[in-house]
């Protein structure tokens, strides 16, 4: 059935449209993305650079409309302080995050050629190759609905040619488990497997280089000195973090409270192969949601409590499986699968924004991370992965962070980044306190004393228990910030219970952090949009929801005459000054050719005016994937339209307030 334009309600009245009677097709797609300049590679005329995007008009007010709905749904809606942060970032708040020596994908080269890849996605793409060769050997058809289970991960990589070759059921296996599990192998695992599976560069049969770390970060000076270092950001998150006391102050020393941004980060992509889906910079909004780490419920979680999502979780993907489960957010907090509530409320929000704008929640999945994807320091992560002709792509991450960065900030910059809460009335309570021999504690760890003694002092009171046991056996292991370990000893260390009166609690929140990649979200909004009309496979169209849509309503008229040029710019001003994005083609085409075109730029409604509109003052109105139309008196049709815009009317209500058109107005003699 036709989605209304809308809200995604069908109508009664309109005669039901086929969207899947055509095979997607990705080079039609891109073609028409290409020819009416959604986006294009940046400096084309130069020759271009991998990974980077110029977007056009079209391109343009679509990611614009995404990152309205986007701000009026988290940051309007959850009364979220937003921020605008610097994109040149100080190298000591990035060394300090862990950017600076962690923020690396492996990279291997061919050791002919030099050509370059990323390890994971050559093992990835060599290892998919092989099993649909050994599919054609075996004389079974690879259907793409196959994917659509969840076969294929997220197909990032360059695509390898498959050849019909047999392999045995052992090693079919072999393979099946290790792309089920290839997010989470190190460096020299991929070494590991590429030396044991004989993978050579796919176009030269070369031998690969040792899998090595590329920091993915872009360095430059600040000032003309050259003596501060810095880098272009390759997340919003840090500008967060470093404001945090003046945000807590902001909002009156309380939590839970959430900031928000939206803008620019950089990443320096080994390979940069796939359009929106890798590139080198790019949008992102991202959300940074401070709680109590005692109390991680939250006060709207009943909202969003059935909400349905599609998991994967960690469990089943480290046993090689990758079975989807439908669950409510309830259920899956319930049952510990998400960690906290909170943590399932985003979780459930971004999956009503998602399907709000036009994503497929049939093609959308949310995928746990596993123990070696995930930072040592993180509680709970997961990833909205959306397939698209590429496969399975991360678009949104999903991430529990604990304490972690204002932690590590608070100790490299002594700034207390904590919460104090007055409590209702003084309270006794015991808890461990943690004494140091200062000198011997100094000369042993040096640099890393303040990390270790800030790790301790900040530690609840059953990690600490856990300690002094093992403390009372010999030694006992500390992991810090850093993700280091250190040892520590009696001779170093003492914990010891003691009863205070508490008029105060102080506490570091931890931090639930749902980050957008929006390029990703934009493609897979187009491809997901994207079908072709049944009697004539030429005539696509992109069925975006009027929310995000580019332009909302074109109006044309069936002739050249002065009056009825004059008439159609009237009502275009009048639509725009009710702040609907309108489209006037007064040109010679046909109005069939001029709908056509604009079907496949997404706009949902067309407006019509004749020789009729101008004696009897009525107009007609068109749903694009319907193509039904309706008629009534200009400021009527005008009002109908800019009510659809705002998602307050649907095509059927539509229905009940203008007649239906029969595609004749009667003109006096």
């Amino acid at each position: 059935m036709a989605a209304a334009a809308s809200t995604s309600t069908p109508s009664e009245l309109t005669a039901p449209v086929n969207k899947t009677v055509h095979a997607f097709d990705k080079g039609v797609l891109d073609a028409l993305l290409a020819r009416r300049f959604f986006f294009a590679p940046a400096f084309e005329i130069y020759g271009g650079v991998a990974g980077l995007y110029d977007y056009g008009p079209t391109g343009s007010a679509l990611q614009a409309n995404i990152l309205d709905a986007w701000r009026k749904h988290y940051i309007i809606e959850e009364d979220m302080l937003e921020l605008d942060t610097t994109i040149m970032t100080l190298a000591e708040v990035l060394k300090t995050s862990g950017h600076v020596d962690k923020f690396a994908d492996w990279m291997c080269k061919d050791v002919k050629t030099g050509e370059i890849f990323r390890a994971d996605h050559l093992v990835e793409g060599v290892l998919e190759a092989r099993l649909k060769g050994d599919k054609e050997a075996r004389g079974v058809k690879d259907e793409p609905a196959a994917e659509e289970d969840g076969d294929k991960k997220k197909k990032k990589k360059k695509v390898v040619k498959s050849v019909a070759v047999k392999l045995d059921d052992n090693t079919v296996q072999e393979y099946e488990y290790l792309l089920a599990q290839i997010d989470n192998y190190t460096g020299p695992e991929l070494g590991d497997i590429i030396r044991k599976h004989k993978i050579t560069n796919p176009d030269t049969g070369n031998e690969v280089s040792e899998p090595v770390e590329f920091n993915l970060m872009f360095e430059s000076n600040i000032g003309p000195t050259g003596q501060i270092k810095g880098y272009l950001r390759p997340e919003t998150a840090q500008g967060h973090f470093v404001n945090f006391a003046r945000l807590l102050e902001f909002n009156n020393g309380k939590v839970p409270f959430a900031s928000a941004q939206i803008g620019r980060s950089f990443r320096n992509e080994i390979a940069p192969r796939q359009g929106l889906l890798r590139v080198r910079e790019f949008t992102m909004a991202e959300i940074e949601h401070y709680v109590d780490p005692l109390d991680k419920r939250h006060a709207r979680f009943n909202e969003v409590k059935d909400v349905v999502l599609t998991l994967l979780p960690k469990d089943v993907q480290s046993e090689g499986r990758t079975e989807l489960t439908k669950m409510t957010v309830g259920d899956a907090v319930a049952a510990k699968i998400i960690d906290n509530e909170t943590l399932g409320y985003f979780l459930g929000r971004t999956q009503l924004f998602l399907t709000k704008i036009g994503i497929d929640g049939e093609r959308l999945r949310c995928r746990q991370h596993m123990a070696n994807e995930m930072a040592h320091y993180a509680a709970d992560c997961w990833d909205f992965e959306i397939q698209s002709s590429y496969g399975w792509i991360e678009c949104v991450g999903c991430a529990d962070r604990s304490a972690y960065d204002l932690t590590v900030h608070s100790v490299r910059t002594k700034q207390p980044l904590r919460v104090q809460q007055k409590l209702d009335a003084p309270r006794v309570v015991d808890k461990l306190e943690v004494t140091f021999e200062a000198k011997a504690f100094g000369m042993k760890f040096k640099k890393d004393a303040t990390l270790i003694k800030e790790t301790l002092m900040g530690m609840e009171k059953d990690k600490l228990q856990c300690i002094k046991d093992e403390l009372a056996n010999g030694s006992s292991s500390v992991q810090c910030a850093d993700g280091k370990s250190y040892e520590i000893t009696p001779d170093l260390v003492k914990i010891a219970p003691i009863t205070v009166t508490e008029h105060m609690r102080e506490f570091t929140p931890n931090v639930i952090e749902p980050s957008f990649g929006i390029g990703r979200i934009l493609y897979s909004l187009l491809e997901h949009s994207y079908w072709a009309r049944e009697q004539d496979k030429a005539r696509g169209v992109l069925s975006l929801p009027a929310l995000v849509a580019p332009i909302k309503c074109l109006i044309v008229t069936i002739s050249q005459d002065p009056s009825l040029r004059n008439l159609i710019h009237d009502v275009s001003r009048r639509m725009r000054r009710l702040g609907i994005a309108s489209r006037v083609d007064d040109s010679g085409a046909s109005i069939g050719k001029k709908y056509a075109r604009n079907d496949e730029l997404g706009t949902p409604f067309g407006c019509t005016v004749d020789f009729a509109s101008i004696q009897n003052g009525t107009m007609t109105l068109r749903e694009r994937d319907s193509t039904s139309q309706l008629i009534g008196q200009i400021d009527d049709v005008i009002a109908v339209v800019d009510e659809l815009v705002k998602g307050t009317l649907d095509w059927e209500g539509a229905s009940k307030k203008l007649e239906s058109y029969s595609g004749v107005q009667d003109v006096a003699e």
